[in-house]
């Protein structure tokens, strides 16, 4: 089966923020679904995962932006997975404009779970294969952010529009989060230009996550999200690590 799937998408106007830039949110949204289509031609979607109690599970996401498209334009995205890490499986999504210029690309590592345990299963042990290919524009992976004390804090609770299929919140919502840290003021004179995300276990309905932030020249934000309840152990209050690098907007 072929390793490249192709799919194009058209910039929604709810998929804009008010400075007609595509939201970050979107963004992954997009790469989520031409990752879901692409793996029910591979054999290796959700339906096909049911029986062996499985589900996928995205842990890190590098983005790498040179354009954010606006309402209406239409986008080809290529995408395909790399070979397959002891670990993780890598995908990787170049999106083009119209103009056949490039807006993003990114890579992504997924993994899979057990549906019950709720814990990673490793590949070869999954018993799910997955055909790699490398075609020498892959970015790098994102190593994890090492957690530092950060200046600001805000708290935030998961509720029903943040949680997906799996029950638990997606991770197309935690860019939000993270842009809402900031002011219009700011993102109307700044554009992201890179975006990496590390997740570091799931949250459910009801649960308090404080986001520890801080913005250092660059200007770059860094984030670091972590449970407010106290019941739960250590090992497990972080939740999510983002690193989110500006420009100035040219005008």
């Amino acid at each position: 089966m072929e390793p490249l799937y192709i799919k194009e998408f058209e910039v929604s106007p709810v998929a804009v923020d008010q400075f007609d830039r595509l939201k970050t949110s979107r963004l992954l949204a997009f790469l989520q679904e031409v990752a879901g289509d692409h793996s029910a031609i591979l054999g290796t979607d959700q339906k096909a995962l049911t029986d062996k109690n499985l589900f996928w599970a995205v842990i890190r996401h590098r983005v790498q932006i040179t354009r954010l498209p606006g309402m209406g334009e239409k986008l080809r995205l290529e995408t395909w997975p790399m070979p397959t890490t002891r670990t993780a499986y890598p995908r990787s999504t170049i999106a083009y404009d119209e103009n056949g210029n490039e807006c993003f690309r990114s890579i992504s590592l997924w993994i899979l779970m057990d549906a019950g345990s709720r814990a990673m299963v490793l590949p070869g042990k999954s018993g799910v294969e997955v055909t790699g290919l490398l075609r020498g524009c892959e970015l790098q992976a994102p190593s994890s952010l090492i957690p530092r004390d950060m200046a600001s804090v805000q708290t935030r609770t998961v509720r029903y529009t943040d949680l997906d299929i799996n029950g638990h919140m997606n991770n197309c919502r935690y860019p939000d989060w993270v842009d809402d840290l900031l002011p219009s003021a700011f993102h109307a004179k700044h554009e992201i230009r890179e975006l990496t995300l590390c997740y570091m276990s799931e949250v459910r309905e009801n649960e308090n996550v404080q986001l520890h932030f801080d913005l250092s020249e660059g200007p770059v934000l860094a984030v670091e999200a972590v449970r407010q309840d106290a019941e739960v152990s250590p090992q497990h209050s972080r939740v999510f690590s983002a690193r989110v690098a500006f420009a100035d907007v040219v005008l």
